[in-house]
């Protein structure tokens, strides 16, 4: 028989590796966020106190998910004693469950439940770090630069929407399933891009956050295996395989064409490489997919001179008919400049900028500034890089432009007779 100790070591390990799939169960047979998460905790509290004595269950996550739950039909049946009967909410469905409603792996349902779109973005966000990766609410407020109290507001009120507006907790049918698909999607990717490149803060980037993202799209790829899925989680795994290499030993920002291309994650590259080929093959991709292409183009060249540039700006062509936007446009006009030289590149930009979507993005004003001093227009890159800087409001970021600043003004000054 197992010893005390060894049986306690089981119960952590299952709560680190199960508990999500145990709380997304829960979720399912009680109806209600919080009633699962109390049922969860009492569940292990009872594994604690049992399981040294009586043994370990031979299906533990099984075990977890009816305790929990008869724990809770049993707490509800208690309280009902003291309420009104016009106040007395319906208890869950006591009837016997079979084994496979037990094993049910609900955590798709619960990550289209925590992204529906009838909840607010941030609030989509702050629940699926919660509910789906287990985040604390000071934790997801760390990340995001916010008060935990505002955080657990937010958790609150979505809460309180999925219960009020009865929002099924379900996989969306085949017809549903491409445009509630979408939101899911884009709330991995923000998570994501937080973590990647964080919006503002001394911190280039918090790898809690991207950590959580790629987890996620792993997870979605695994029990629902689209090719955008694939092409998402293919996007972050070609990013993420460059993260060693973004940034120096004291923060600051290094360019893709300064990076040391040995310090890439060969691993996450070959991955990601897998999956973009899965989804373009399927002939169903979509703007992930592309994304995740144009990545594994920069990810396969040994240098920046090297890469097909002529290959990123077809792909930036054909994610612009599938999802015209000004910063894919930006994008693109970066590539046309590597391909067909600064001057290509900056008629693009300031025709952007002259439509005025990208006055306040402080990276369209960066790509400029770079292209102009690329020319040796210093004046015209100086303003520029003044723009930019008074738009930042990442530190990394600020430092960067500070740094390219000073640099031309120190060679205006050695220019100077």
């Amino acid at each position: 028989m197992d010893t005390p100790s060894e049986i306690g070591a089981l119960i952590e390990r299952l709560y680190r590796e199960e508990s999500r799939r145990v709380l997304a169960t829960l979720i399912r047979l009680l109806g209600d966020f919080d009633l699962a998460e109390e049922a969860l905790h009492e569940a292990f509290r009872v594994a604690v106190e049992q399981w040294p004595q009586e043994g370990v269950p031979a299906n533990p996550r099984a075990w977890l998910v009816s305790t929990g739950r008869f724990k809770a039909i049993d707490n509800l049946r208690r309280q009902r004693r003291f309420q009104p009967l016009d106040e007395q909410a319906e208890l869950p469905d006591e009837a016997p469950l079979e084994e496979g409603e037990l094993l049910e792996d609900d955590r798709l349902r619960l990550i289209f439940t925590c992204c529906h779109p009838a909840l607010a973005n941030d609030a989509q966000v702050a629940l699926t770090l919660r509910e789906v990766c287990d985040l604390t609410t000071e934790e997801i407020a760390r990340a995001f630069l916010a008060s935990p109290a505002t955080l657990a507001q937010r958790i609150v009120r979505a809460k309180s929407k999925i219960r009020d507006a009865r929002i099924p907790y379900e996989v969306p049918g085949r017809s549903e399933l491409p445009e509630r698909l979408e939101a899911v999607l884009r709330v991995v990717y923000l998570v994501f891009n937080e973590g990647y490149f964080a919006s503002s803060g001394d911190s280039l980037t918090r790898s809690q956050l991207s950590d959580e993202a790629i987890r996620l799209g792993r997870l979605l790829a695994e029990l629902l295996p689209e090719p955008e899925v694939q092409g998402l989680l293919a996007l972050m795994l070609l990013h993420e395989s460059r993260r060693a290499a973004r940034s120096g030993v004291d923060g600051e920002v290094i360019l893709l064409e300064a990076q040391d291309r040995g310090l890439w994650n060969p691993e996450l590259i070959a991955e990601g490489e897998v999956l973009v080929l899965q989804a373009l093959h399927s002939r169903r991709f979509g703007p992930y997919s592309l994304q995740a292409a144009i990545a594994a183009v920069h990810a396969e060249a040994p240098s920046l001179e090297a890469t097909d540039w002529a290959q990123i700006v077809g792909l930036y062509d054909e994610l612009l008919r599938l999802t015209p936007s000004p910063v894919i446009e930006l994008n693109r006009a970066v590539a046309l400049a590597m391909r067909d030289g600064p001057e290509a590149g900056l008629a693009q930009v300031d025709r952007l900028l002259a439509a005025g979507e990208l006055d306040n993005y402080h990276l369209a004003h960066a790509a400029r500034a770079d292209l102009l001093r690329r020319l040796d227009r210093r004046e015209q890159a100086r303003a520029a890089y003044r723009q930019a800087l008074a738009l930042a409001q990442q530190g990394p970021d600020r430092q960067f432009l500070q740094k390219r600043l000073e640099e031309l003004e120190a060679r205006e000054a050695d220019d100077k007779p």
